[in-house]
């Protein structure tokens, strides 16, 4: 096991074995300052801001981060150092506040701005077809290959969501009145209201991780966790072990409250209402009729918690890492919350194809003009221009373990403080994920 206090305030422990439990951290009070308690431990040979210690040699090599203090991210170093403890392949240099949105969207070559109704029919056809073919999975599997058969069938309708996503942005097709009917259907096997998600997903692009203002995910407020007491373990729970299906949290209570949209767009919030709720009152009773309550949990519930957890995951990924801060209005920049803020994922290649890429997330949040099936090239050109400032990783079980474990409650220095810290006694949830989860990038 290595471990070293860097420069950046931020701890790393790399374990070839197993985490040492008679290690401690402490902090000095009003200090900012950590300091490490050591017991029972074997010789230690010293460098300056290093320790090491001597054990057996094995090839899996485990690495654990954990927040100290606030580090900048000027230096290259630093970065690559964070980016390890992260997870990530590259951390972005800070953008110039100079730099506008206009800057960085002229930059982009205007062939990925243009619709292609033949690209967008595609599209449509990868998801009928990975559907369908979903659901003959679920019908002929084994009971012990249903997971599998969910896994796909719940990716597949991911597909489903991805091409209202474009409808609502106007990037699917030429024809918008066709735009709204075939994004509203995309979004009915979901039981998706697509006009009320549509108002506050463009909200989310406005101001993405501005606070208070953003629509996706906001940190927890601590005022707001110490003042229901009642709820906290909820709470850790939620941003814990349960983050993966908090969409569906967000689904139920930020698309069926009239309460939360503007007059003007009432009576579209109505009509998707309407659509949603046609939908569960129709196809449901069809569904436990042909196969029963069984077959309503096996051919539509299972595929949709499947659906909520990329939902979930995405969109968790996209905008949250101990590095990326949320700002208030006042501060807020939106050239770096779009490119600085926004984090490219690459998945396993079966999972881009039936999701259309959208994943390939900078560009889309560059100009939520550009369709899904060009978002690639689209990125590769952010790369060529911008390639310094791209936060970008591939899915790994350390991308999620430090998202999980770490990117809790709001602090205005280090944008993150993990429950644990904050609750100790009450953070059983945290530190059971810390324990169970791998460490591999």
């Amino acid at each position: 096991m290595a471990c070293s206090v860097a420069d950046s305030g931020f701890l790393f422990l790399a374990s070839k074995q197993r985490p040492i439990h008679s290690t401690r951290i402490t902090q000095v009070a009003s200090s900012g300052t950590y300091c490490l308690k050591w017991e029972s431990l074997p010789q230690i040979r010293s460098k300056q801001k290093s320790c090491l210690i001597s054990l057996r040699k094995t090839n899996v090599v485990r690495a654990v981060a954990v927040p100290i203090a606030p580090s900048s991210l000027d230096s290259a170093e630093d970065r690559k150092r964070l980016s390890e403890m992260y997870g990530f392949r590259q951390i972005g240099e800070p953008l110039p506040d100079k730099v506008t949105m206009k800057d960085i969207t002229e930059t982009l070559p205007k062939k990925v701005f243009e619709i292609d109704n033949g690209k967008a029919l595609k599209s449509v056809l990868i998801s009928a077809t990975s559907y369908t073919l979903g659901l003959f999975m679920i019908a002929k599997a084994p009971w012990y290959l249903l997971p599998l058969a969910w896994a796909w069938t719940g990716t597949a309708v991911t597909g489903f969501f991805v091409i209202g996503h474009d409808c609502a942005h106007k990037s699917f097709s030429k024809n918008k009145l066709l735009e709204d009917i075939i994004g509203t259907l995309a979004f009915l096997p979901l039981i998706y209201p697509y006009e009320p998600w549509r108002f506050k997903h463009d909200r989310h692009h406005a101001k993405t991780n501005m606070l208070h203002e953003d629509t996706a995910w906001q940190p927890v407020w601590k005022e707001e966790f110490d003042s229901v007491p009642a709820l906290r373990k909820a709470i850790i729970f939620g941003y814990g072990p349960f983050r993966p299906w908090m969409s569906i949290a967000h689904w139920w209570l930020c698309h069926f409250n009239l309460k939360k949209f503007r007059p003007n767009e009432i009576n579209r919030v109505k009509i998707s209402l309407g659509c949603v709720f046609a939908f569960m009152a129709i196809g449901w009773p069809l569904i436990i009729w042909k196969t029963g309550i069984i077959g309503w949990i096996k051919f539509w519930l299972m595929p949709w918690l499947g659906y909520h957890f990329w939902m979930s995951t995405f969109t968790m990924v996209h905008h949250t890492a101990p590095h990326i801060p949320f700002k208030n209005s006042d501060e807020w920049n939106a050239a770096q919350a779009q490119l600085n803020g926004t984090v490219h994922c690459d998945y396993p290649s079966w999972i881009e194809v039936l999701c259309h890429d959208i994943n390939v997330h900078i560009p889309h949040h560059i100009s939520p003009r550009i369709p899904s099936y060009n978002l690639r090239a689209a990125h590769q050109s952010l790369q060529q221009n911008w390639g310094k400032y791209l936060n970008e990783a591939s899915w790994n079980w350390r991308l999620m373990k430090t998202i999980l474990t770490i990117c809790h409650v709001y602090d205005k220095e280090q944008n993150y403080v993990p429950f644990d810290e904050v609750v100790p006694e009450e953070a059983q949830p945290i530190t059971f994920l810390k324990k169970v989860m791998p460490d591999y990038a």
